[in-house]
């Protein structure tokens, strides 16, 4: 079954602009299908994960460009980058065709970094990551609740659909299945993810102990990020968590979140908060395995917390946009989960776990439109239950369904 993605519309526009158009997003995010379903009636698929059609690219790209010529797809072109600098000497051979290459890769550090020196100003790059709850529940073009000016007719899925959804995860092959074991899936994703894209970025003698880091900081996330405290913790130099922490960006994993001041400066060098991608992942690495351990156990907070940025991210990159998204905290604790600048605007989001939106839950938004006066914009309390509710202080109850 093909779900429907919010980004397919913008796939095409950048394909009709660049020779080269390059999507990365985690493995399993559904890019190989979204490809095919968007460009496959008129390029030809290739899987450079085969390593039969590996060792060809790798032995004689020039051949194997003439073999396989555009328009063409390059799935998993990380496992040969060496086919890069020959694809941008076709692109600039024949400028006046767009959408001659299309790439994708699940290895964003090694991918962008063949990018920056060679597909310049050729390519189109553009990130799929899991489902949004928009495109799971068949809505891909709906609002998010922060972008509705009017009234919508809702498909909000029902509490406990929504928390049922936040346990399994958002990756299309378990969204499409739901009668699939999810901690059976997720078990072998991890597993995986480790031995393949893990130790295609670094080369990680102590596997276990990455496994062990991976949970610790599963278990922090929506947190601010303290990598000598989970150093500390696992009994591993801090140096190395950061660069684990650096192949969990690289390859789709997790994603932090900056603080905002006004001073750019600033918030390059302040603590920032740790988000995983997906809240299935989290569940499978910290153990929750049921529907009541996820809505009200220890771990509920920060699994809602973790859904609503996830939304945000989609929103922005699903439809070719850089999010903009920081969080803000003050000395004394108040605090707005997501601050999102768009343009001169400030908007303020908070996300509350619990499905009673009470005006108490609006307090950091209140605290962040006083210190920002004019440019902060009325901001929004994101909740699981099915009620949109004035906080007052310029506050809005809102569901987070579409």
């Amino acid at each position: 079954m093909y779900i429907a993605r919010t980004i397919e519309p913008h796939l095409r526009n950048v394909a009709s602009e660049f020779p080269v158009v390059i999507l990365t997003g985690p493995r399993q995010s559904g890019k190989t299908t979204l490809l095919r379903r968007v460009f496959g009636n008129g390029a030809r698929y290739v899987s450079l994960d085969a390593p039969d059609v590996r060792g060809a690219a790798l032995a004689d790209p020039r051949s194997f460009l003439a073999i396989h010529g555009p328009p063409v797809i390059f799935d998993e072109v990380q496992q040969a980058p060496e086919l890069l600098p020959y694809i941008r000497a076709v692109a600039d051979a024949e400028r006046d065709r767009p959408g001659q290459f299309i790439l994708s890769g699940s290895q964003n550090l090694l991918l962008m970094g063949s990018v920056s020196e060679t597909l310049a100003g050729r390519a189109g790059i553009l990130k799929l990551l899991p489902l949004s709850l928009r495109e799971a529940v068949g809505r891909p073009n709906a609002p998010l609740p922060w972008e509705r000016t009017a009234p919508v007719e809702s498909a909000q899925p029902t509490y406990s659909e929504l928390w049922n959804l936040a346990l399994r995860g958002l990756y299309p092959e378990i969204v499409a299945s739901p009668g699939r074991d999810a901690e059976r899936w997720h078990a072998s994703y991890v597993q995986t993810y480790i031995e393949r894209d893990v130790r295609g970025i670094r080369q990680i003698a102590d596997l276990s102990a990455f496994q062990v880091f991976l949970r610790a900081l599963a278990a922090r996330t929506a947190q601010l990020l303290n990598l000598s405290e989970i150093a500390r913790d696992i009994g591993v130099p801090a140096a190395t968590c950061r660069a684990w922490l650096t192949v969990l960006e690289a390859t789709h994993q997790v994603t932090l979140l900056r603080p905002y001041f006004r001073n750019v400066g600033k918030r390059l060098v302040k603590s920032p908060k740790l988000y995983f991608l997906d809240t299935g992942i989290v569940c499978y690495l910290t153990g929750v395995t049921g529907l009541e351990q996820a809505m009200h156990g220890p771990m509920a907070g920060a699994l809602f917390e973790t859904l609503v940025v996830g939304e945000a991210l989609k929103g922005a990159l699903h439809r070719g946009r850089e999010p903009r998204l920081y969080h803000w905290r003050t000395a004394d604790g108040a605090e707005a989960d997501i601050v999102l600048e768009d343009g001169p605007r400030l908007v303020p989001i908070e996300a509350k776990a619990s499905a009673t939106p009470r005006p108490a839950m609006a307090s950091g938004i209140r605290r962040f439109r006083d210190a920002y006066g004019d440019t902060a914009a009325p901001g929004f309390i994101v909740h699981p239950g099915d009620v949109t509710l004035p906080l007052g202080g310029g506050a809005l109850a809102t569901p987070i369904g579409c």
